[in-house]
């Protein structure tokens, strides 16, 4: 039995260091924090209102015509990671939300979001992503309450 135990952690130890991802990997990846007013700037200044919607700050909207209305914040049960956040703006089409009829969102599976990658500087980027972290709020989990039914 003891045997078992001690294979199983050995296992579990090569398999979580095979877990590392090599060169590719993001493991050490961080960016310095960023300004939420010039993450809103940023996101006013390149046009993401013509596709996003700003829970709550719908004055930011006020004389455009949008194309689509992508919500971004309110209440969650489960925040977007910082490098989440990152992989939607520069690599869009990574993940397509599926709360979306897909014809709104991507044509031939390609995201109808325009490709910022060669006009925003890493600042831009760095303070978008702290103006749209600033706008979810986490809701809390409520555990449901079970009665005892023993007799």
């Amino acid at each position: 039995m003891r045997k078992i135990f001690l294979l199983s952690i050995v296992s579990a130890g090569l398999a979580l260091a095979g877990c590392d991802g090599g060169p590719k990997s993001s493991k050490g990846f961080s960016l310095p924090d960023g300004d939420v007013a010039q993450g809103q700037a940023t996101f006013v200044d390149l046009g993401c209102l013509d596709c996003h919607s700003i829970v709550g700050k719908d004055d930011l909207r006020e004389g455009i015509e949008p194309i689509m209305t992508v919500p971004i914040g309110g209440k969650t049960t489960r925040l977007a990671t910082y490098g989440q956040l990152v992989t939607s703006i520069i690599n869009p089409t990574h993940k397509l939300s599926q709360r979306y009829m897909m014809t709104l969102i991507q044509e031939d599976g390609m995201s109808k979001m325009r490709n910022y990658n060669s006009i925003m500087t890493v600042e831009e980027l760095i303070n978008m992503v702290a103006f749209l972290q600033d706008q979810y709020e986490l809701e809390e989990y409520t555990r449901t309450s079970y009665m005892n039914h023993s007799r």
